[in-house]
């Protein structure tokens, strides 16, 4: 744990209080919605708007924090925001309100993603990367293990209680902006740019990115157009027999994976390659995949989200410490964020394909593209040089 510097800890700690706040209310937020009258087509919009409006913030607000040369700030209103947001949406249910406190929600995410990853690259070297993004990744993911968890307990004593429950998640979400309050900005941030920049300037970082970065990303972008929303897979295990209990148990063990194995597999990340373990992701992700449109049995679904929790700790902190290696320090916090504003709106489609597939063709068919297009994916990066990326 020695390369685990004092801004690393802290946000890590902060990622942890802020995603046991927001998955408390995962669970029930749909739950919560229709109770106020929400119809599915209006929780759609509502949700599919505010993952869209995030994502695109993500560039926009990554790349003012290379401009101006912060990254505490960032972090600090990035997860103000996104704590003040979560009683706002039990306080009134006109949906306007309902729809621009979600938004907020989502708006500090994308305030705060870009100067945060940043943060992170900056306390690595391009040996320790892998450790300090799974590092951060396992405390992060902890939260989603501790926020399901703390809502079933509080739900078995006050059953439909949705809304006291926003106002409960407030308390990990205050923890998380008093430890942002601990961040100190490093004096070695250089400014790079006074000029104003419009929410889709961002964009044009595509064109003077490095080759190497755009390599990268077709690939990671590629697979986030056949990467659908997780809630697919709690279908499908709800199809497959479990009961709503059981659903969100193995949501919780999927998490719980995640969780152990993110800071381990960095640790290997950084012996054998970032990309050797890229690649090895997703390869388990095409294993769940195929396994999900065969498998018909409680145990399978069980080995499936395990295999699940070991694609996720091996892709998604990996991923961000390739794309912080390939690109220019003082250009980070816009290399990532100009590739979440891509992912978003990859995975938006990518939902809507599997929807689709399913509707017309069966969950299998759902499945099986996704996990033929995972090795796609995998043969692609396999091919890249490692000079490349």
């Amino acid at each position: 744990m020695k390369h685990i510097t004092r801004t690393v800890w802290i946000l890590s700690l902060v990622s942890l209080f802020t995603d046991t706040a927001s998955e408390m209310l995962y669970p029930i937020m749909p739950l919560y919605l229709e109770s106020i009258g929400f119809s599915i087509v209006f929780i759609g919009i509502l949700e599919g708007f505010a993952e869209a409006f995030a994502g695109l913030s993500k560039g926009y607000f990554g790349k003012m924090s290379d401009n101006r040369g912060k990254r505490v700030p960032f972090v600090q209103v990035g997860y103000a925001l996104s704590t003040i947001a979560k009683p706002l949406m039990a306080i009134s249910i006109v949906p306007i309100w309902v729809f621009m406190a979600r938004s907020m929600d989502r708006l500090g995410k994308g305030i705060r993603t870009g100067a945060r990853d940043a943060l992170l690259s900056d306390e690595a070297t391009p040996e320790t990367k892998g450790r300090i993004f799974g590092f951060h990744r396992s405390m992060d993911t902890l939260g989603a293990v501790l926020g399901p968890l703390l809502a079933l307990l509080y739900l078995y004593f006050h059953p439909t209680e949705y809304r006291t429950l926003f106002f409960v998640a407030v308390i990990p979400g205050l923890l998380a902006v008093f430890s942002s309050f601990l961040l100190r900005e490093k004096t070695s941030q250089k400014k790079i740019s006074s000029s104003k920049n419009s929410f889709f300037s961002f964009v044009n970082y595509w064109k003077e990115s490095p080759v190497a970065y755009r390599k990268l990303a077709i690939g990671l972008l590629f697979f986030a157009l056949i990467n659908s929303s997780d809630v697919f897979l709690l279908l499908k295990a709800k199809e497959m027999g479990l009961t709503d209990s059981m659903v969100i148990g193995v949501y919780i063990f999927y998490n719980l994976i995640y969780a152990l194995f993110a800071y381990p597999i960095g640790i290997l990340a950084d012996k054998i390659g970032l990309k050797k373990m890229l690649i090895v992701g997703l390869c388990f992700f095409s294993f769940t995949y195929f396994g999900m449109a065969f498998g018909e049995s409680l145990w399978i679904v069980v080995s499936l989200f395990f295999s699940y929790g070991i694609y996720s700790a091996s892709s998604e902190g990996i991923s961000k410490a390739l794309i912080t290696n390939i690109s220019a320090k003082e250009e980070s916090a816009t290399a990532v964020g100009t590739f979440s504003a891509f992912q978003s709106l990859a995975t938006l489609f990518a939902s809507a394909i599997s929807g689709y597939l399913w509707f017309e063709f069966g969950s299998f068919v759902a499945f099986l593209i996704p996990a033929l297009g995972a090795l796609f994916v995998s043969i692609y990066f396999m091919i890249l040089k490692n000079k490349d990326i």
